[in-house]
């Protein structure tokens, strides 16, 4: 049995994930077991996180649903969702054996299992600290030691030793903090794509790879076809861990996929996003939306004058949000000439010093009536709200210039409940 020793400090250290698709037959488990045993072979200290092969919990949820009738407890859902994970682990730990690597499972009922939950079953969220200590405790050892750990990704364990699950997701967010509490070099997601794509190759017949990708820009795609991350995982991973999305296709480790660089703020925050006064320009006509040349021509105008900060359009009307500046008179001249060149534009009108303020935070959309308690909170301190736009996990807020300071406070006060 080949057992990598490890003497050296800096020896390169990976952890390795494989989505379910990647092990949806023999010949994938094959391909990914053989790419873990040759990088293995040349001194790499790996642990290998594992989703459920193929379509095996969509499987188990059905039989398990349709058998209770509907009525079945996510406690017990989630000891029945587990066994995917659990089944996988012990296949590829003997595979990876077979190869000559020395390799064990860890399963979520052995003492050694690092992730450690809240109760809130089938929608678990991990107690961090605790799965730090824990990943640093038992699973860095045989890491060092050249054993292969592989480990059910998904899966949680409340401290009373219940079975959860993290819900979507789930198996990343695994791989994100057990990449951080190993101080690995690098995190690789294995999927059934190239990477990160321009598109989602379901609706687009050539969607291009991102060979790069910021993570507080891939938060953006969180409900599109397009992601391969969900935004709660994205939450876990680390600046300080290089992560790299393959296609297993490739059945080699070091393939050309999508570097995701960055990290995301956890906590709710607002924040000035424009240092100096904007302004609003409201142009209003008829069908303004279904006119692409008008709304192509007024937007390029601002950016060709000022900072185009937000743009709202609706059937009969559009707001351009600008920043203000010396050549803020010729800009609104030249918005003006716009409007009466085109039949459907009929009138502008301008509000100027305005503060653009930015909310941000990943989970700010799991937070219902976040953008009520912000109007509230404004409303009955007298303060007019002249813009608000919400995009994934953000909200852009225009106020009175004057009262910024006192909008900030207010908002930070309404973001902790207060």
């Amino acid at each position: 049995m080949f057992m990598i020793k490890n003497n050296e400090k800096n020896r390169k250290r990976i952890v390795v994930k494989f989505g379910g698709s990647s092990l949806a037959d023999h010949e994938r488990i094959l391909r990914a077991v053989t790419a873990v045993a040759e990088e293995a072979k040349k001194g790499t200290q790996i642990a290998v996180i594992v989703s459920a092969m193929g379509k095996t919990t969509d499987t188990l949820f059905k039989a398990a649903k349709n058998s209770s009738n509907g009525r079945l407890h996510k406690k017990d859902l989630d000891e029945i969702l587990a066994m995917g994970e659990r089944t996988s682990i012990r296949i590829i730990a003997a595979a990876l054996r077979a190869q000559g690597v020395e390799s064990r499972y860890v399963d979520p009922l052995d003492s050694e299992w690092p992730i450690i939950t809240d109760d809130v079953f089938s929608d678990a969220n991990p107690i961090l600290d605790t799965c730090y200590e824990r990943a640093i405790q038992n699973v860095l050892p045989l890491v060092e030691k050249g054993v292969i750990p592989v480990i059910a990704g998904f899966v949680g364990r409340t401290k009373d030793n219940k079975m959860t699950t993290l819900g979507r997701g789930g198996s990343d967010t695994t791989a994100f903090i057990l990449a951080k509490a190993l101080e690995a070099d690098e995190l690789i997601l294995v999927t059934d794509a190239e990477g990160i794509m321009s598109a989602d190759p379901k609706v687009i017949g050539k969607p291009k790879r991102l060979p790069e990708i910021d993570v507080n820009t891939l938060v953006g795609l969180a409900d599109s076809g397009t992601k391969f991350i969900h935004r709660k995982a994205l939450r876990y991973k680390d600046p300080s861990v290089r992560v790299r999305v393959i296609r297993h296709t490739h059945g080699n480790l070091n393939a050309e996929g999508t570097l995701i660089k960055g990290a995301l703020s956890t906590e709710l925050d607002v924040a000035l996003a424009n240092p100096s006064p904007a302004m609003s320009i409201t142009v209003v006509g008829k069908r303004v939306s279904e006119q692409p040349q008008v709304i192509k021509e007024l937007t390029e105008t601002v950016k060709n004058h000022a900072e185009l900060l937000g743009l709202s359009v609706n059937y009969d009307s559009m707001i351009l949000y600008a920043s203000e500046n010396p050549n803020s008179k010729l800009l609104l001249e030249k918005v003006h000439e716009i409007i009466l060149k085109h039949e459907e534009t009929l009138a502008m009108s301008v509000r100027k010093q305005l503060a653009f303020l930015k909310i941000k935070g990943v989970d700010l959309e799991k937070t219902p009536g976040l953008t009520g308690r912000i109007a509230e909170a404004l409303r009955v301190n007298a303060i007019n709200i002249f813009g608000l736009m919400t995009i994934t996990s953000s909200i852009m807020l225009f106020v009175n210039w004057n009262e910024k300071e006192k909008v900030i406070k207010l908002v930070r006060n309404a973001l902790k409940g207060d």
